[in-house]
């Protein structure tokens, strides 16, 4: 998911008081369209995961976009 060249990376902005939060919509490795929730620890060298779940209708379209 992170090789995807096409993922799509936002600042969650509504979560990253205490730390900066991305949510990553991209493509897996078994082609379904996730939405990842990571932030980066250690001068950005660690991916940590929050979250990731099945992309929604709504945003699968963003994606396919």
């Amino acid at each position: 998911m992170f090789y995807d060249d096409n993922a799509i990376q936002f600042w969650d902005e509504q979560h990253s008081e205490l730390e900066d939060r991305f949510l990553l919509l991209g493509i897996s490795s078994k082609m379904r369209i996730l939405l990842i929730v990571n932030c980066y620890r250690q001068q950005e060298s660690v991916i940590r995961i929050i979250s990731a779940r099945k992309a929604t209708k709504k945003e699968s379209q963003l994606y396919g976009k």
